[in-house]
């Protein structure tokens, strides 16, 4: 299993729009899923190691963080493979408890808009609008024994819910990489 890192998006970034359906065909936007402190955005898949090892502790913290004002969305960015088809997405996000809109980027127009690069990738936004974490959800690699947390991210949403600057040290998630369409 190759990891590959995300890009680190500069902070202040403003959130790119994007239009986007879960596999039902109820369709989404930046601007519904808004939630009034900030907005996650998270580029996850079906297939992948690392996000099937955070994908239960991601339902039961996203789960939290909407009650408390965050909008949330899972973006799968890896349409073609069979094993992301929308009709499994449902399936798998039931199964982790996910409660927030999983979308499918068909054109993966969303995922090279927010310079994703590997799921998990997560992009945190402020009431604003601007990037204010990118990075990884906690330490756990498959693998490597550490367990899943969360930690990281929920250090981050909890500053944004407060109103507060992130203290926290903002290190690339590292994921599989996203498998572009029309390229290597």
């Amino acid at each position: 299993m190759v990891a590959t890192p995300s890009t680190m998006v500069p902070l202040g970034t403003t959130a790119p729009a994007f239009e986007l359906a879960e596999p039902d065909g109820t369709t989404w936007t930046f601007d519904r899923i808004a939630g009034q402190r900030g907005t996650l955005v998270a580029f996850v898949c079906n297939h992948c190691p690392y996000v099937r090892l955070i994908a239960p502790r991601l339902g039961a913290l996203a789960a939290r963080w909407r009650q408390q004002g965050l909008g949330v969305v899972g973006i799968n960015p890896n349409p073609d493979r069979a094993d992301e088809a929308p009709e499994h997405m449902s399936a798998y996000a039931s199964a982790w408890r996910w409660t927030f809109p999983y979308v499918i980027d068909t054109e993966q127009t969303a995922a090279r808009d927010y310079h994703a690069a590997c799921t998990p990738d997560f992009f945190l936004y402020d009431a604003a609008r601007r990037l204010v974490y990118r990075g990884r959800f906690d330490a756990a690699r498959p693998g490597n024994g550490v367990p899943v947390t969360g930690d990281e991210l929920d250090a981050a949403v909890g500053s944004v819910l407060a109103g507060e600057e992130i203290e926290i040290g903002q290190l690339p998630s590292i994921g599989c990489s996203i498998k572009w369409k029309d390229r290597p």
